[in-house]
């Protein structure tokens, strides 16, 4: 039998030797039929303490190592996501902030007008 490989974020890296996985997946509702997100933390076992918290991995099951950890970390997937997410809020910020001015000068116009 196959083992099973999921892929996730690395939400908890605090314990040693051992990170704790967010993997989401999409379900169908049964009464609205829209897909909605699910998801479930695993422990994983990672020997060299390489990964930190935003960090994108796969993740393989494994004989039991201890009570709740049944997983191994295989690799990491992609760049970390806290570094992606620092920046897309600086391009938000970038393509927000004249619109915002904007809206406050607006607003301070018609407050003057009453």
């Amino acid at each position: 039998m196959p083992k099973r490989v999921l892929q996730g974020v690395v939400v908890s890296d605090v314990q040693d030797k051992t990170v704790v996985v967010r993997v989401e997946r999409r379900v169908m509702h049964p009464v609205y039929k829209k897909y909605i997100m699910r998801s479930k933390k695993y422990a994983a076992h990672d020997e060299q303490n390489a990964f930190k918290v935003g960090d994108i991995v796969r993740i393989e099951e494994s004989k039991p190592i201890s009570k709740n950890k049944r997983f191994v970390v295989l690799t990491a997937g992609a760049p970390s996501a806290g570094a992606i997410s620092d920046q897309a809020k600086v391009a938000v910020e970038k393509k927000t902030a004249p619109r915002r001015r904007a809206r406050k000068a607006e607003a301070a116009e018609a407050a003057a007008k009453e």
